[in-house]
């Protein structure tokens, strides 16, 4: 298990790097990151992106471990010197794409499937999101909002280095990446789960066990307005099940009331 923990983490630092070189540095798009900072000064200074990543990542990663007091593990310290280093062997590759649209949607897939594949080997790529995690710390600021605040100032810089519009690109890659992290961490199925409050529980539960093949759970509730008990029925089935599971109620009970909602991930028997 371990093993395969690190393999995801080399192979996820190695397709980052790979999209970094060949589709955001090249078209100049600094979508956020360590790798932002690394593509602007890349065009300012002329310096190596792997060095500035390497300088930004790995005094991050020892000033988290002094501040945080955290073990962040040898899978991220892993992440956070490879990536730099594939950065740097693939550096002379020539971009697939000189179109900055194109650059910023394929880069984005290839950032957030690599980030996507580390986190599954539980680390990270250290760098900004280190950061965040000692501004949360010293500030209270959210994580969240901390590290939308890094990235922010890192897109407006590259708005004011290169122009609006590469910053309108970085903005596409990094709206992209989050999106792929999500698929990467969730997966594309997609999942229903449906709260049905019914006068007919009974025949209701027994036509998802039989004629679905779905387990069902009953919740015990209280009308808002009678007071009276109400058991809620709790049903998640698959996509492709949802539209028989709203047959099968209305063909029981036509004054049963269903909320249905999105279940991005389910875990247990029956699903993943």
């Amino acid at each position: 298990m371990k093993l395969r923990e690190y393999i995801y983490v080399l192979i996820g630092s190695a397709i980052v790097a790979l999209s970094f070189n060949l589709f955001l540095l090249p078209n100049n798009i600094a979508s956020g990151g360590v790798s932002g900072i690394s593509t602007i000064t890349k065009s300012v200074f002329q310096w190596e992106p792997a060095y500035v990543q390497w300088a930004f990542n790995i005094p991050l990663f020892i000033l988290g471990v002094l501040l945080l007091g955290k073990n962040f593990g040898a899978k991220t310290l892993v992440g956070t010197v490879f990536l730099p280093f594939v950065v740097y062997l693939s550096r002379g590759l020539d971009p697939w794409t000189n179109e900055p649209l194109l650059a910023a949607l394929y880069g984005g897939i290839g950032i957030g499937l690599g980030i996507g594949i580390v986190f599954r080997g539980k680390a990270s790529t250290g760098g900004t999101d280190l950061a965040a995690q000692i501004i949360n710390k010293y500030t209270g600021i959210s994580l969240g909002k901390c590290v939308a605040l890094i990235d922010g100032v890192i897109v407006i810089t590259a708005s004011i280095v290169f122009s609006i519009e590469q910053g309108l690109y970085a903005l596409i890659a990094l709206f992209v990446t989050s999106k792929t992290i999500d698929l990467v961490q969730v997966g594309f199925g997609s999942s229903k789960m449906a709260l049905i409050i019914t006068d007919k529980q009974d025949e209701v539960r027994e036509g998802i066990l039989n004629k679905i093949d779905r387990g069902v759970t009953r919740l015990t509730a209280h009308g808002g307005y009678t007071d009276s008990e109400r058991p809620i029925l709790m049903c998640v089935v698959d996509q492709s099940q949802f539209m028989k599971l709203k047959q099968l109620v209305k063909s029981i009970d036509e004054t049963a009331f269903v909320v249905v909602t999105d279940a991005s991930e389910v875990l247990g028997r029956g699903f993943k």
